[in-house]
Parts: C-alpha cells; structure tokens; sequence
C-alpha cells in the first residue's frame, strides 16, 4: 500500500477503536504483551542484527545504547503494556454537562484524536509503549522508526498486529507501520486521514518534523535539563541527585546536562562532585568561577549553554543568586525538567511556580520525568508544547473531546427576536447511563 492508502486504512480503524469497548481493548493489549515474552528470543535475535548495522555504521554510542534490547527490556515492553491494560479507559468520560434550557442539554465528552503519526529514532521499545497507548485510547497508529532499529521494529509490529487480530472487532489497521525516509515525506503531507504526529528524537529531526508540515506537531526539540543546588541544600542529597541525574542514563532526553549551585555552596560541594563524575568519565566544562575552584574543569563555551549531550558531559555554572538561576534556566532550558535542590520549602515553590518547564522537581532526579514513572502506563513521547498535552504524554493527551447536545425539537429562531426565551445555562450533574463523570 502507499502512504495514502495506509492512511486511510488507519483512518476506518480510528473509527471503529473511538467506540470499541475496554474489554475488547485490553484483550488485544494483554495478548499483545504475552506475544512479546513469548518470542523474546526471536526478538534479540533481530535486535543484535540492528546492532551489528549501527556498529558498522559508525552510529553515535548514545544512539546504540537506546537502540539496543536484552531480556529485561523485553520483559519491560510486556509490563509497559499490561500497565496499560490497568489504566481506566480515558475516553467517554463527561467532563462536564450544561443545562442550555428545559430539554436542551450538552454534554463535553472525552473522544480519540484519531490517527497518530509516530516518528522516533533508535529505540524499539517505542513500538509497544506507542501502540499500547494509542489502542487504549482508541487511536490509529502509523509507526516509523529509524533505519537502525528496522530487524526490531519489524518483529515487534507483526508480534502486536498479530496479536490484535486474534481480538474479534479490533482492527488489525489500528498499529502499522512505515520504513523508508520518503514515505515520512509522504505520511507528513497526509493531514485529511492523519491528525496528530509525535516524533520523538534530535532536536534537528524534531524541527524538520515541525516544519514540514501542516498536522499538529506534539513533542520537544531537545532536552537540555537543569539542576540547581541551591545555598539551602543538603549535601549528600545534592551529590545523590545530581550523579543520578546526569549518569542513570545519559542518553536520556531527561538527564541533566547544565548544573547550577548557589555562590554560597560552590567550594563545600564542587570538589566532591568533580571527583564523583571524573570517576565516571563525565567531561566537564564550567564557567569562570567554577574553574577557579576545581582547575581541572575545562572553560565552558558560551553554546554549551544551549546544548544538550545526550552523553557524559556536563556544563556547570556558579550562580550568584536563586533569581539568576531561575532566570538562566528559563532563557537556556528547553521547558523539559528542571529541579532544585534545597531544604527550603519556600523556595522550592517559588521555584515550581516560577520555572517554565513542563516538568519541575524539588530534591529528586531528573529522571524521573517519565510516563511510566508518573504513573501514566507508558508514554507516547514528552512534550514541551504549552497546549492540551505537556510533559509525558500518557493516556489523557491523547483524548481530545467533543460535544453532544441533546434536545427535544428546539431551533435557535426560539432564542432570538424580541420574544426570545431565554438560556438557563445551569450546569448539572452527570447525565445518567452516559460514561464517565463530572
């Protein structure tokens, strides 16, 4: 099929997921999970085919780390699933429901969005959390990942589609997937069938996403997080939180790439955390000040600022005040995750309210900012868009809603003129039998 015709096929199946029941759902998502542990082997089998493929093509070490699969992460991919099976359906539910007049009632109602274009780079375990996420949430899904992880990618589509046609009204066009660089071209160009797309991966590749088409975009360019230590921290806090944000796993959209500690804290803390990362390889570039005290931090760039690694490295900068930290974090952050480190409980708000970020912490990990993590199930990407859906995106960013107006014969002539009724607009409680509640 070309990309019109997938398109359209994903487009049917939306409109028979919007209404399926949660049964049938969770059906294909637990037998979706089973199909994963159950062919685990086969699955490593292709993944080390990939592996072989990015090691030959010289495939950047951060790249490889994400694109690379073992049993433990098979076996995540299944529980990622059956945590969704766990989550209460999001669509259907009332969110709320309007009295206009006698016998003429509307009702705001959660609904799929349709059919989600999925665009991601290197990590097969994308595949499941995405079309978990989508099929619960009564979505279509087109899948493409990158060249790397084709064997991966490949295996794990038909596991799930297989398994979703074993569910009798479930259609197997809820998850399909793409290969090739011109066929995302194609999909970008599809906003009549298409409604959504979330690409996950560089902050170049999210920009060309964004600006090659006319589909909304829900994702982030790049994930350049910061973590303050501010004049109030506690010392092995600071030294816990700041190693685990920056090595758990440095590949990750969501570890810290710029740390900044208060003028006060700077020469107790600095050393320890230099000697702390130098163990770990971590290269490490620092502002003047942060130079003088620990003279083997190399001289930070200004660009450094901006960038985000995705590796071992590290920017730090001694700030001389908390307002300078919020307001370097605001002017350089990407709006990701951003945490404090304080014992300051006044501060630490004044630190959540006033920090942008989709994502803000106080005395934990930046790592943290997960889906899975939050409780969401899964996630279907992080986004840093100031719209219906900010940081992980779970089930809820992907329902939208509609409104269903119930009435009883009335037109708007009723209500215009010189002897028109009037509008009671009394807000009520949920309409009985509908699903959901207010």
């Amino acid at each position: 099929m070309n990309i019109t015709e997938i398109a359209k096929n994903a487009n049917a199946s939306a409109l028979v997921l919007a209404h399926l029941s949660t049964d049938l759902k969770n059906q294909a998502l637990s037998l979706m999970a089973s199909a994963l542990e159950e062919n685990c082997q086969a699955i490593l089998a292709e993944n080390a085919k990939d592996l072989e493929f990015a090691k030959n093509e010289g495939i950047a070490d951060a790249l490889i780390a994400r694109l690379s699969l073992n049993e433990e992460k098979v076996r995540g991919m299944s529980k990622g699933i059956r945590s969704v099976v766990a989550l209460e359906d999001p669509v259907g539910k009332v969110k709320s429901v309007m009295e206009m007049d006698e016998n003429l009632v509307v009702e705001q109602v959660t609904c799929p969005i349709g059919v989600i274009g999925a665009i991601f780079e290197s990590r097969p375990d994308a595949v499941p959390q995405i079309s978990s996420l989508c099929l619960k949430s009564g979505n279509a899904v087109i899948l493409k990942g990158g060249t790397e992880a084709q064997n991966s990618n490949k295996i794990i589509v038909r596991l799930l589609v297989e398994a979703i046609s074993k569910v009798p009204g479930v259609p197997a066009g809820a998850v399909q997937m793409i290969e090739t660089r011109s066929e995302v071209a194609d999909m970008l160009k599809e906003d009549k069938y298409i409604h959504l797309i979330v690409p996950r991966g560089s902050n170049a590749f999210v920009k060309y996403i964004q600006e090659n088409t006319r589909i909304p975009v829900l994702g982030h360019s790049e994930g350049v997080c910061h973590g303050y230590i501010d004049e109030f921290a506690d010392f092995e806090k600071s030294l816990r939180i700041c190693l685990d944000s920056k090595l758990q796993y440095p590949a990750a959209c969501n570890a810290m790439e710029t740390l900044l500690i208060h003028k006060d804290y700077a020469e107790k803390i600095l050393p320890e955390l230099v000697a702390k990362f130098s163990e770990k390889n971590v290269e490490l570039v620092g502002c003047v000040k942060t130079c003088q005290i620990v003279p083997q931090v190399a001289p930070v760039s200004e660009s450094d600022w901006d960038m985000e690694y995705n590796d071992l490295k590290l920017a730090i900068k001694i700030v001389d005040s908390f307002s300078e930290a919020v307001k370097f974090i605001n002017k350089h952050g990407s709006g990701h995750t951003d945490v404090i480190i304080t014992e300051n409980r006044e501060r630490a708000e004044q630190f959540l309210n006033e920090v942008g970020s989709a994502s803000v912490m106080w005395n934990a990990s930046t790592r943290f900012a997960d889906g899975f993590r939050y409780g969401l199930g899964a996630e279907i990407g992080i986004s840093t868009n100031r719209t219906h859906a900010r940081g992980p995106v779970g089930l809820e960013g992907l329902v939208i809603y509609k409104y269903k107006l119930y009435g009883n014969g009335q037109v708007v002539g009723d209500y215009s003129g010189a002897n028109a009724r009037e509008f009671t607009h009394k807000p009520l409680g949920m309409r009985p039998g509908s699903n959901g509640s207010v």
